[in-house]
């Protein structure tokens, strides 16, 4: 699987990273999914562009490349970002189904296999330290090209041991998937300082309020 890479950027990032897999930090790019007014976060290429730059699927120099080729091709840009939020959505469908055991749809199922046959066909062995290594075969100009490694990234996750500690957020106002990795794997919040804090502080004030009546 994939982690979210810690590296030093050039641009200060500007997607939340607490998934733990790519591939479903991918599907908290859409935030409050549940609520009245969900919150799209990838609005435009340059979006999907720059979440592909914050989790290390690409480098600096590839997001600059792809950023000018999608401005210079505006229609293409958009064909790229309409499969991600297809795929986005297909993988939502998938691991909130396996985070909740419950059966996964059909129809999610399909539309994520046909993206892992098209990331598939670019998919290559090189030379590495020691072994092969897998790479994606792409031209500097290849818009759909940050969407392969987040297919292959959730096959692995689908096809492992650690599919069951696949978690959704406690918070019912946030619902973010996470890979719980903890040791005892009772982790209930995406982030504690934020998801797990809240909930803490309003059980503080719902033992308060029962003992001053």
């Amino acid at each position: 699987m994939i982690h979210t890479e810690q590296q030093k950027k050039r641009r200060p990032p500007r997607f939340e990273l607490i998934a733990g897999p790519v591939c479903l930090d991918f599907v908290n790019t859409l935030d409050d999914r549940f609520s009245n007014e969900p919150q799209e976060l990838l609005k435009s290429y340059i979006d999907l562009a720059r979440f592909a730059e914050d989790t290390g699927i690409i480098n600096d120099l590839q997001a600059d490349r792809l950023l000018a080729w999608s401005m210079q091709h505006s229609d293409e840009a958009q064909r790229a970002l309409a499969s991600a939020i297809q795929l986005r959505e297909a993988l939502s469908d998938i691991f909130y189904a396996v985070a909740r055991r419950k059966p996964v749809p059909p129809a999610a199922l399909i539309v994520f296999n046909q993206h892992l046959r098209a990331a598939v066909q670019y998919l290559k062995l090189v030379p590495g330290k020691g072994r092969f290594d897998w790479k994606f075969d792409a031209t500097e100009h290849e818009l759909f090209a940050p969407l392969w490694p987040i297919a292959r990234d959730a096959a692995e996750l689908l096809a492992s041991d650690h599919l069951e500690f696949v978690r959704a957020c406690a918070s019912r106002t946030c619902e973010w998937l996470f890979l719980d990795e903890s040791k005892n794997h009772r982790r209930r919040w995406c982030d504690m300082t934020k998801c797990g804090n809240r909930a803490k502080v309003k059980r503080f004030y719902v033992r308060q309020k029962k003992m001053a009546n």
